[in-house]
């Protein structure tokens, strides 16, 4: 099984391009960073996961800046983003930035995406929290046709984009892996198979018992269920969580490194490499 790590990083933190050597030099899969424009004040995360802060969500660094500096230390390791805000970007933008950072790491970028919680967050980019669900369907499938197409076009109810030249296009074909991070169940798997490559389960909770429906899902939407990637991301590791989630065939897991200064992250990505030899 490969093992990833994701961390909140911060201003205040051990920086992004050190924090990705360091994972890298361990022999760790993946590197994912969350997203958070901002925190209107007021508003309060709706829990705070272990090795998570309140300080961390207003003082997130932005994810793709911060992996394109990891790209430039690196060779190996995955780079993604758990979670995009899809929803509050503008497509052809984010299409572009994420084209870009796929084309100058090798191929190594990983698009995790979500629909978010934070209503007046949305708000503030000008989404409706009742519609940031399909306003983000609308945007990744936008993207997708400046990924893979010469002269790429888009129409939908949210999105609009007329014949449209873009490039580079990703290494990855015919798309950059795209995981999409939620709650199980029918709408997001119906989501999941028609325009991602997999779930990225926040904590891993009921991630066995959900893991058939998802597969039917792929089933019915005419895809290969043995290409879905299952993801459990954000996991504050034991030996019984990384071997249950081996049992049940998943082959990747992320777990979670507390936001700090250089020397107490390495101490963390030390003492994790317990977990690197899980078969």
């Amino acid at each position: 099984m490969d093992i990833g790590v994701t961390a909140a990083l911060t201003d205040r933190a051990m920086a992004p391009g050190a924090f990705a050597v360091a994972a890298e030099e361990r022999g760790y899969h993946s590197l994912y960073l969350p997203e958070h424009t901002h925190l209107p004040v007021g508003s309060v995360p709706p829990s705070l996961v272990e090795g998570v802060h309140f300080d961390d969500y207003r003082r997130t660094l932005d994810p793709f800046t911060a992996l394109a500096s990891a790209a430039a230390l690196t060779e190996t390791i995955l780079l993604g983003t758990g979670i995009a805000l899809v929803a509050q970007h503008d497509p052809i933008v984010l299409a572009k930035q994420i084209a870009t950072l796929d084309h100058l790491s090798g191929g190594r970028f990983v698009l995790g995406m979500g629909y978010g919680w934070n209503i007046q967050e949305a708000a503030d980019h000008g989404v409706a929290f009742a519609d940031r669900r399909a306003i983000a369907r609308e945007k990744v499938l936008c993207m997708q046709a400046l990924w893979t197409e010469d002269e790429a076009t888009f129409d939908g109810r949210w999105v609009t984009l007329p014949p449209s030249y873009s490039w580079p296009k990703p290494r990855q074909r015919p798309r950059v892996r795209t995981l999409i991070g939620g709650g199980a169940g029918p709408k997001l798997f119906a989501d999941v198979a028609e325009y991602a490559d997999g779930w990225i389960p926040i904590g891993g909770a009921g991630v066995g018992a959900a893991i058939p429906e998802l597969r039917r899902a792929f089933e019915t939407a005419g895809r290969d269920p043995a290409t879905l990637h299952v993801v459990p991301f954000g996991t504050v590791p034991s030996e019984g969580k990384i071997d249950h989630y081996a049992s049940l065939g998943i082959t990747e897991v992320v777990v979670r490194v507390p936001s700090a200064d250089g020397d107490e992250m390495r101490r963390v990505l030390d003492d994790y490499t317990r977990f690197l030899t899980t078969p």
